[in-house]
């Protein structure tokens, strides 16, 4: 609890107030007040759109190098779980700093910095002050990986980021950076994807032409699509009409789509693909694209 006063971040669960109160079949009862978040359930995650799942990781990352330079100095979380966390308006956010340390490893040689995880294990230098170099942080940041990055960042990711995903889990998968490195790299994925250069070389021309219908939508004529934002139909994110066409195209059902007026967290616009069109109506916020056939 003091931990969770003491560190005041975005990704750490608000506290709103907490009180001390004894009880006569308990002493010196604890009651706090959080935030609200919903729990993290990895198999829903997995569901979910890349997008989605990119922003759990970049939150976690956010967290993770506040917490490798905190006022405090470096936290590591010694219960790094997945029950550990919550996720309040899709970041992700911990819960729980009970278990979480300040105190950084003490050593004579690097054979007292010993990282030991059920997959593998890590020695770290130590040095001259007699401390484990940087081992709260690797300790996080190899948590993050075997929990999160390895199931989430790759899956279903668009192919042209794929590659820099790669070497990210793997670089964090080997210890082979540290935080801030780690952090910059996803900081890199991120201005590509919202600014729409990972597209760049990898759109193809229209195979068909497109008659665009200004404020309107296509009320029926769904079909289901993975990943999508609705679960009867399918509605999900693109960057520009250029990027809406080309997953038109890859569809085999898709005669038309709707761009709509919202927006995901990064900006980009969310767009229902249709099988038809026979069912449009006047709409102020909607533009419909119908594929036109000779």
């Amino acid at each position: 609890m003091v931990l969770l006063h003491r560190l005041r971040h975005p990704n750490v669960l608000q506290l709103y107030g907490y009180c001390y109160q004894d009880s006569n079949d308990i002493s010196d009862t604890l009651t706090a007040i959080t935030e609200l978040g919903s729990p993290l359930e990895m198999i829903q995650l997995l569901q979910t759109s890349w997008e989605d799942r990119f922003r759990i990781c970049f939150s976690l990352v956010q967290l993770l190098h506040y917490l490798a330079h905190s006022p405090l100095g470096s936290v590591t979380l010694l219960d790094f779980r997945p029950r550990q966390f919550v996720i309040v308006d899709g970041e992700l956010k911990v819960t729980d700093l009970d278990d979480a340390s300040t105190e950084e490893t003490s050593c004579t040689s690097s054979r007292d910095c010993f990282m030991e995880f059920p997959a593998r294990n890590f020695t770290l230098p130590c040095t001259v002050e007699g401390k484990c170099q940087n081992m709260n942080e690797k300790r996080n940041l190899y948590n993050a990986y075997r929990f999160f990055f390895t199931y989430l960042l790759p899956h279903s990711a668009p192919s042209s980021l794929r590659p820099m995903l790669d070497m990210i889990v793997n670089a964090t998968g080997e210890l082979h950076w540290g935080i801030d490195e780690t952090a910059a790299q996803l900081e890199k994925v991120l201005h590509l994807y919202k600014s729409g250069m990972y597209l760049q070389n990898t759109t193809q021309m229209p195979k068909s032409d497109y008659k665009k219908v200004p404020e309107a939508a296509i009320l029926d004529e769904n079909y289901r699509c993975w990943p999508s934002y609705h679960h009867k139909g399918c509605l999900l994110s693109v960057f520009d009409i250029n990027e809406a066409i080309e997953v038109c195209e890859s569809h085999s059902q898709c005669k038309a789509f709707v761009l709509t007026n919202q927006t995901t967290w990064t900006g980009r616009q969310l767009a229902f693909f249709k099988m038809g069109s026979t069912s449009m109506v006047s709409d102020r916020d909607k533009t419909t694209y119908v594929k036109v056939t000779d």
